[in-house]
């Protein structure tokens, strides 16, 4: 059962990984941060991807390589996510402040 939810959170991931990466593409020159932004957000669906996959190759197999192969995705997927997160929120502030100023 454990398996089926997280080949969901893997599916969910990529959805929301190309959906990212599409309103990133889709954006318009004369936004750029909001590209970055959109950016971070879909690094950070990668790095969520790593991190259920190595999940559940923890979950599917018991070898010794699967765990330490396995630990390296959860360990690169925490990374992704966490860099991409801190680079979103930076990015937010100044998509915010362009939407205030552009709302006069």
């Amino acid at each position: 059962m454990l398996n089926y939810i997280l080949v969901l959170l893997i599916i969910i991931s990529f959805v929301f990984y190309f959906y990212f990466k599409t309103k990133q593409f889709r954006t318009t020159r004369m936004l750029p941060i909001r590209k970055k932004m959109y950016a971070g957000m879909a690094g950070s669906s990668l790095g969520g991807i790593l991190l259920f996959f190595g999940l559940n190759q923890l979950v599917l197999f018991d070898k010794a390589t699967t765990y330490i192969i396995a630990a390296i995705f959860i360990a690169l997927g925490l990374y992704v996510i966490i860099f991409n997160y801190r680079a979103y929120s930076h990015y937010k502030q100044f998509v915010i402040e362009e939407a205030e100023l552009n709302e006069h």
